[in-house]
C-alpha cells in the first residue's frame, strides 16, 4: 500500500470499528436490560427494538449510497454518524420500550456502510483493495470479540442507558476521524445520475455478488441462533463461549492473511471466492452432523467454527472489493448501497427464518438449510468474472 492508501484504510476501518463497537456492546445484554423498561416484558416489542435498526439500515443504504455519489462521501458519512449519535442519546434517555424502538430506528437511519466502503474504494487501487477491505473485516471482528468479553461487566456497572451513552460518544469520535484523519476525496467523476442505479441492477456480476452477501449474512445470523445452544450442550458455560469464538477468529485471520492476498495478486480472486463459499458449505454440513448425531464437543465445534470464519472473513473482504471494481465509477455508491441493503436484509432474514427453523426442526434443521443455501450460492457464483486490476492515481497528502 502507498502511504495515503494505508492512512485511508486504517482511518475508515477505525470508523467501522467505532460504530460497530457501540452496536456490539449493546447486543449481548440488550434483551435482559430492556426488560427493565415499561413494556419491556413483551418479547415481541423487545425483538422489534433490536431488529428495527437493521430494517432502517436496509431501507436507507441505497438512497444514502446514491447521495454519496452526488454530494460526496464525507458529507454523507458525517451526517450518518450524527444521526447515529442522536439516536444513541435518545436511546440512553428512553423511559419506555416504545421510545427505545424509535431511538433504535434513528440509529439505523445513519446508514453509512455504502458510503464508507465506496470512499475506501475511491482511495485505493484495485491491486490493494481486497487488503483494505480485509482491514475493515478485521476491525469488525476484533470489536465483536472485545464486546463479548466487556459488555456484561460494563452493563452491570453503567446499565443499558450508560452503554448507549458510550455508543454516542464513539460515534462522535468517528466524526472526528472523518474530519481530520481520512484523506481528501478524489474529484467526483462526471455521472449520469438517473441511470446509475439502473446500470447497477442490470449487471449480472453485481447481482451475483448481491445475492451472495444476502446468503452469507442469512446463514451467519441463522447459525448463531443454534451455535450457542450447541456449545452449552457440549458443556461450555455461556460466559466462556468467547474462549471458542476468539481463537477461531484469530486462526481464520492468520490463514486468510497468509493465502488470500498472494492468490489475489496471481489473478485467482474469483477462485478464492468460490473456495470460500465451499468452506461455508463444509462448515454447515459439519455442524449439521454434530447437531443431528448429538456428538457436540467443544473441540469439534471449534474446528467447524474455524472453517466457517475462514470462509466468512475471506468473503467479507473479497466480495465488497469485487463489487467496487465491477461498479461503474459514476455509480459506485449506488452499487455498494444495493450490496449493503442485501446484507441488512440477510441479517433480518437469518434471524426470522433461523428462529422458525430452530423451533420446527432444531439446530440440525438450521444448519441443513444453511448448507442448502451455500450449495445454491456456489452454483450461481460459477459464472462470476472479475475485471483485470486497473491501477489508479492516489492523491498525496
Amino acid at each position: 500500500m502507498l502511504p495515503d492508501e494505508r492512512r485511508a484504510s486504517l482511518a475508515l476501518a477505525g470508523i467501522f470499528a467505532l460504530r460497530m463497537l457501540g452496536l456490539f456492546l449493546v447486543l449481548p445484554v440488550f434483551a435482559l436490560e430492556a426488560a427493565r423498561l415499561p413494556g419491556g416484558n413483551d418479547p415481541a416489542r423487545v425483538g422489534l427494538a433490536m431488529g428495527v435498526y437493521g430494517l432502517a439500515q436496509a431501507l436507507l443504504q441505497i438512497p444514502l449510497g446514491m447521495a454519496s455519489d452526488r454530494y460526496g462521501r464525507k458529507r454523507v458519512i458525517l451526517m450518518g454518524l450524527g444521526l447515529f449519535a442522536l439516536g444513541s442519546a435518545w436511546a440512553a434517555l428512553a423511559t419506555s420500550i416504545e421510545t427505545l424502538i424509535l431511538a433504535r430506528a434513528l440509529q439505523g437511519a445513519g446508514a453509512i456502510s455504502a458510503a464508507v466502503t465506496a470512499l475506501l474504494a475511491d482511495l485505493t487501487r484495485d491491486t490493494v483493495r481486497t487488503k483494505a477491505m480485509a482491514l475493515v473485516g478485521v476491525s469488525i471482528a476484533a470489536v465483536f470479540a472485545l464486546s463479548l468479553v466487556v459488555a456484561p461487566p460494563l452493563a452491570a456497572a453503567i446499565g443499558l442507558s450508560g452503554l448507549f451513552w458510550v455508543t454516542g460518544v464513539l460515534a462522535l469520535v468517528g466524526m472526528a476521524v472523518v474530519a481530520w484523519l481520512v484523506p481528501a476525496e478524489p474529484a467526483r467523476p462526471v455521472r449520469p445520475d438517473r441511470t446509475g442505479l439502473r446500470d447497477v441492477l442490470r449487471d449480472p456480476n453485481l447481482l451475483r455478488l448481491d445475492l451472495g452477501v444476502l446468503v452469507l449474512h442469512t446463514v451467519q445470523m441463522a447459525m448463531w441462533i443454534a451455535v450457542p445452544g450447541l456449545l452449552l450442550s457440549a458443556g461450555l458455560p455461556k460466559a466462556h463461549h468467547w474462549q471458542v469464538y476468539l481463537p477461531a477468529l484469530l486462526v481464520s485471520f492468520l490463514v486468510m492473511g497468509g493465502l488470500l492476498f498472494r492468490l489475489e495478486r496471481r489473478g485467482y480472486l474469483t477462485a478464492v471466492l468460490r473456495a470460500a463459499i465451499a468452506l461455508l458449505l463444509v462448515a454447515q454440513l459439519g455442524l449439521t452432523w454434530v447437531a443431528h448425531a448429538q456428538v457436540a464437543s467443544v473441540l469439534t465445534l471449534g474446528a467447524c467454527l474455524v472453517v466457517f470464519f475462514l470462509g466468512f472473513n475471506t468473503l467479507e473482504a473479497s466480495q465488497p472489493s469485487l463489487t467496487s471494481r465491477l461498479a461503474p465509477a459514476h455509480a459506485r455508491g449506488a452499487a455498494l448501497g444495493v450490496y449493503n441493503t442485501l446484507q441488512s436484509m440477510g441479517l433480518f432474514a437469518g434471524g426470522a427464518v433461523g428462529g422458525w427453523l430452530q423451533s420446527q426442526w432444531g439446530p440440525s434443521g438450521v444448519m441443513l438449510a444453511g448448507a442448502g443455501c451455500c450449495a445454491g450460492w456456489l452454483a450461481i457464483s460459477w459464472g462470476l468474472r472479475a475485471p483485470a486490476p486497473q491501477p489508479v492515481a492516489v492523491q498525496s497528502s
